[in-house]
């Protein structure tokens, strides 16, 4: 059997070599020589056994926002066996004892923690439109506190906040503490010492919030348009360059540019709808504000 070069051709003829999706053969359309006969199934190897007639590759792939990582086995309720012949009275009766230790099972301390933790997760996830990438990463930082053994005593809440609020803050997403604990319904001081308590423990460096990225965020909940945006990342760029952002929240620094950048561009910005868009207090914003107008001498 030959193979196919780089280029895609025939080797025997430089012929172009087409596929057959029907039966997976490889061929060359001018000399018709056949390269590949059987291609290989590149899809997921999964199929669906409760519903015998699709016969579609079906399923999850493994996840640690799963409390089971997605690899555990389900009995099903049938009574019959792979022949399709029915069981018999003491095997059905076997296999309903089989079900039975099978559920108990999977109710283990853990099991029990980790399912009630990842449903929060999941409404979290849809409450604050996270990404796949992020929820991967609290759901594992959340599983190390619980082999720790962090997570006794302490609010399963709480901890599971503060474990997507590091996964957001180390991988730069804009979300505030606020907005997880208005999510969750629970007190912005809780996650806030479950935070740093993860902090200590896992000895994790968080990087600092970079200002940019929240100014879309801030902009995109109050409507503003994208003239108002590139000035107010200009504001934020000069006050960077000369050393003026330093010790100072990004959230605030970002509310505080684009209340500037409003006022230049005549729109009626309030700074409490600033204050409600970005969590920071009308005060903050109004001492932001002005530091940036005297440092950069805008008027």
């Amino acid at each position: 059997m030959q193979t196919l070069n780089v280029r895609g051709s025939c080797t025997r003829c430089s012929g172009l070599v087409i596929t057959d999706d029907s039966t997976g053969e490889r061929f060359c359309q001018k000399c018709g020589n056949v390269i590949i006969e059987n291609a290989e199934e590149s899809r997921p190897e999964r199929r669906l056994f409760l519903n015998e007639s699709d016969n579609s590759r079906t399923g999850i792939p493994n996840s640690l926002a799963i409390h089971d990582r997605g690899l555990a086995t389900l009995i099903g309720n049938t009574s019959k066996d792979s022949t399709g012949k029915s069981l018999s009275p003491t095997m059905r009766k076997d296999i309903q004892r089989l079900r039975i230790w099978d559920a108990r099972s999977k109710t283990k301390n853990n099991e029990k923690n980790l399912r009630s933790a990842f449903i929060e997760l999941d409404k979290l996830k849809d409450k604050l439109t996270l990404s796949d990438t992020i929820i991967e990463k609290a759901a594992l930082i959340y599983r190390k506190a619980v082999g720790k053994g962090l997570v006794k005593g302490r609010s399963i809440p709480h901890v599971l906040a503060a474990a997507a609020y590091a996964a957001c803050r180390n991988s730069g997403t804009p979300r505030t503490l606020t907005d997880f604990s208005d999510a969750l319904n629970i007190k912005k001081k809780s996650v806030s010492a479950s935070y740093r308590m993860l902090l200590n423990e896992f000895d994790m460096k968080m990087p600092v919030t970079d200002s940019m990225t929240c100014i879309s965020k801030i902009a995109s909940k109050i409507g503003l348009d994208e003239r108002t945006k590139r000035y107010a990342c200009k504001i934020l760029s000069d006050a960077i360059n000369k050393e003026m952002t330093a010790g100072k929240g990004p959230m605030g620094l970002a509310a505080a540019s684009l209340y500037i950048a409003c006022i230049k561009y005549d729109l009626k910005i309030t700074q409490k709808e600033f204050s409600n868009a970005s969590g920071v207090t009308e005060v903050t914003i109004r001492n932001r504000s002005h530091a940036l107008q005297l440092g950069l001498d805008l008027k």
